[in-house]
């Protein structure tokens, strides 16, 4: 395996981690200094002696592109192993890293987590945070995933190349490859590890609000383009009532036009799929899963509005939210 670190403004911790880590294994460490400055020079300099590669960016450029010039350096001196990913915080013990690399070995196409089971004393704002990240990823992939938020993942050396092409440039980085990996067919898998919190996480460089929404915001995105789908197709149903009071006439023409305007959005803004990805291929996917959300949508409303008498505005809304769970899931699986 090979160890890539990123690091920003580390204390003597990094070096620790360093010298308890070569005490264990001689595999190439990697630790790029993510625009720390002069200040932090001295500390980079002793875990170069420890034998360590150390790149630099000029500026603090953020984790997710410290991760990413790591693994175009490894790409470029041909090492072929699996390469596993930690902070430099002294949050990951050694043994934990090395457990990790020898996970990567045994599988393949398969991204291992090291999942903190968060017992003992545990920092509230960080048990809720994962908590919370977990929940969400859960309802948007149907991926049950114990610790999204985790810094120490092992990755097949196979997937670098698609590693350096995820977006993302900060903490938001590591959330976005794990919601495009089973589009690209990788596997997720945990490997539980010690939970490891010191002086309250004070050291992290995360910023609760800004880094958060980073985070969140590749569901933020679908949310907001559904929202706007769904007004649009709410308009339309209500006109083709009026003009023609025929309900099967009115739910199709609304969801036409309104799915045509999801599907360029979708594709555009909220998925972002390379140029390359065939229009065909995932317009088809997408319409097979409209017309089956049709049908669900027009039954479900036909029930409501003509066997239990609610009025067509709260049984659209209540057809709405139920399919909506089910809509992402699906665009995100099977179509982008």
């Amino acid at each position: 395996m090979t160890v890539l670190i990123p690091s920003y403004e580390p204390d003597y911790r990094l070096v620790e981690l360093i010298e308890r880590l070569r005490a264990m294994t001689d595999a190439p460490i990697v630790i790029v200094d993510d625009g720390s400055g002069e200040r932090f020079r001295g500390i980079f300099e002793a875990v170069k002696a420890a034998g360590c590669t150390v790149l630099t960016h000029l500026s603090n450029m953020g984790k997710g592109r410290a991760l990413k010039t790591g693994f175009q350096y490894i790409m470029e001196h041909g090492w072929n192993e699996g390469v596993v990913c930690a902070d430099s915080d002294g949050q990951h013990a050694p043994k934990d890293i090395v457990a990790v690399g020898q996970a990567i070995e045994a599988r393949e196409a398969t991204i291992v987590l090291g999942s903190r089971r968060f017992t003992g004393k545990v920092p509230l704002r960080s048990r809720i945070g994962n908590r919370l990240t977990s929940k969400i990823y859960d309802a948007a992939t149907g991926i049950g995933i114990g610790d999204t938020q985790t810094g120490l993942r092992g990755y097949p050396n196979q997937m670098l190349g698609w590693l350096c092409q995820v977006p993302g440039e900060r903490f938001e980085y590591e959330m976005n490859l794990l919601l495009e990996a089973p589009a690209q067919g990788y596997g997720i898998s945990e490997l539980p590890i010690e939970t490891i919190y010191l002086n309250d996480n004070r050291s992290s460089h995360f910023r609760p609000i800004a880094d958060s929404f980073k985070v969140y915001k590749p569901i933020l995105k679908f949310c907001t383009s559904s929202v706007i789908s769904g007004v649009l197709d709410f308009v339309l149903l209500l006109l083709l009532q009026f003009l023609t009071s025929n309900l099967l006439v009115s739910v199709v023409g609304a969801r036409v036009g309104s799915s045509a305007a999801n599907y360029a959005m979708n594709r555009r803004f909220v998925f972002s799929r390379p140029a390359k990805r065939k229009v065909i291929k995932s317009m088809s996917r997408y319409y097979a899963l409209a017309a089956a959300i049709l049908a669900f949508n027009y039954g479900l409303l036909y029930v409501l509005h003509t066997f239990f008498a609610i009025p067509i505005v709260p049984a659209k809304l209540a057809t709405e939210c139920l399919l909506f769970a089910i809509s992402y899931w699906f665009q995100r699986k099977f179509i982008y």
